[in-house]
């Protein structure tokens, strides 16, 4: 074939290519799959926006730690409440079957045991019989191992141990309690250290910082022991008999809808890690895009929404009073110099108790204090951008919480006081909410108008 020829060939191939794509050879984007915008669950938007951060002049003391600056956030979804016990119990309940499910795979491919006999072969991995794979599962497995290997999330776990399907069954399942020496009552207890998440996640600011390095550099991989420290309720008041909250507060559901406690800022973000994991795999199920990531909030995304959009208010309600115009406290705290009962309530209540701001924020002040995703330094303010700023180092172990708790008094309870804790500490009147970013940016909500 010449060269004329050729290039007759090209241009044909090229005009027949143009003709049957649709865009008349124009500039119209490339496809994309299809985005199903929705809000999260239990979620609401808050639309960004600028606002006052930090300390009013009259707190001389406090303005040291956070002088006024203005800030801009923006828009995001945050969860309407804080993460009540039920919600952190579908997280460690999903860890503990997982790790059980894993132990239960690797018993029966131990023993050569393969499903459809009813043993513990009806929990071997998905892979156990060939002809379940398809060729990208098959190429993986060959070639990367057996991190590859999925277990089989199909078969319900039995807990009854008379209804386990046979002894190797029960030998998996008596590795996941406690010893027996160890047990009392005539109960056996789960031995929760066992019940570990593993995540990885990529340092984006380290990896923005240093163009040097590789990937592999900045992937970082975690394992968080993931059940609350219920013990917290003992240690965090001496000579004080709290011993029905330690036993009963987390597990059982008369306090389902009450806030998690006990959960340190690491097993925080782990839960944002699982969160998202969780709501992804059903996104891939259905064909969907993921969604963006759960995560603690910034310190500037906390304030922005506990003020509701209230400009200069000392709390989510406005204020400057704990009390409204019928004389009820206006959040769960420590008033009259320790009446914890005051405000009706001695430890902590629902998550969804007394009235929301007004971005249906609910215990913005009071309740718990929560962890946010920003490292404590009394000048920070000073450094941090003005663009929603952050400031979370990860050598600095001391973490933000904000809002007050059920224990404080009445100026931690103000949106702008700050307060922090260090990162592995586990405290009875500390605990959490997600945020998620918002997919766009023209929802602001003091935009100009023309």
């Amino acid at each position: 074939m010449n060269i004329k020829k050729l290039i007759l060939l090209t241009l044909v191939l090229a005009i027949i290519t143009s003709c049957n794509s649709g865009d008349k050879g124009q500039l119209v984007g490339a496809p994309g799959k299809k985005w199903h915008p929705e809000k999260p669950y239990g979620m609401t938007l808050v639309p960004g926006g600028a606002f006052i951060m930090g300390k009013s002049d009259d707190d001389l003391a406090g303005v040291m730690d956070a002088p006024t600056k203005t800030a801009t956030v923006r828009a995001f979804y945050m969860d309407e409440t804080e993460i009540s016990n039920s919600e952190y119990r579908q997280f460690v309940n999903w860890v503990r079957d997982s790790i059980i499910r894993l132990n239960l795979a690797e018993m029966a491919d131990l023993e050569g045991k393969t499903p459809g006999n009813g043993d513990i072969g009806e929990y071997a991995y998905m892979d156990a019989e060939d002809d379940e794979l398809n060729a990208y599962e098959s190429y993986m497995l060959n070639t990367y191992g057996n991190e590859q290997r999925k277990i089989n999330r199909d078969v319900d776990i039995v807990f009854r141990t008379e209804d386990y399907p046979d002894e190797l069954y029960a030998e998996v399942m008596d590795q996941m309690y406690l010893p027996l020496e160890e047990s009392y009552n005539g109960q056996r207890t789960w031995d929760v250290k066992k019940f570990k998440f593993q995540y990885t996640y990529m340092d984006i600011q380290k990896a923005a910082k240093d163009r040097n390095l590789k990937r592999s550099d900045v992937i970082i991989k975690e394992e968080i022991e993931v059940y609350p420290d219920t013990t917290a309720w003992i240690r965090d008041f001496a000579y004080s008999y709290n011993e029905p909250m330690h036993n009963d507060y987390f597990w059982h559901q008369a306090y389902g809808d009450y806030p998690v406690v006990g959960v340190s800022w690491k097993q925080a973000q782990a839960f944002c890690q699982w969160r998202t994991l969780n709501h992804n795999a059903y996104q891939k199920s259905k064909g969907h895009q993921p969604v963006n990531s759960y995560r603690l909030p910034s310190e500037a995304e906390w304030e922005y929404a506990a003020r509701g959009g209230l400009q200069g208010a000392t709390y989510p309600w406005g204020g400057p009073y704990t009390k409204n115009d019928r004389g009820c406290f206006m959040a769960n705290f420590k008033p009259l110099r320790g009446d914890y009962a005051a405000d009706m309530a001695l430890y902590t209540v629902e998550v969804d108790a007394y009235d929301p701001n007004d971005f249906n924020l609910y215990n913005m002040a009071g309740n718990v204090s929560e962890w946010v995703n920003g490292s404590y330094d009394p000048a920070s303010y000073n450094y941090s951008s003005s663009i929603n700023p952050n400031v979370n180092d990860p050598n600095n172990s001391r973490k933000v919480v904000r809002g007050g708790s059920w224990k404080d008094v009445a100026y931690f309870l103000q949106v702008s006081s700050r307060d922090y804790e260090y990162a592995d500490s586990a405290r009875s009147y500390i605990g959490f909410r997600t945020v998620q970013d918002y997919m766009g940016t023209e929802v602001t909500k003091n935009a100009a108008t023309n």
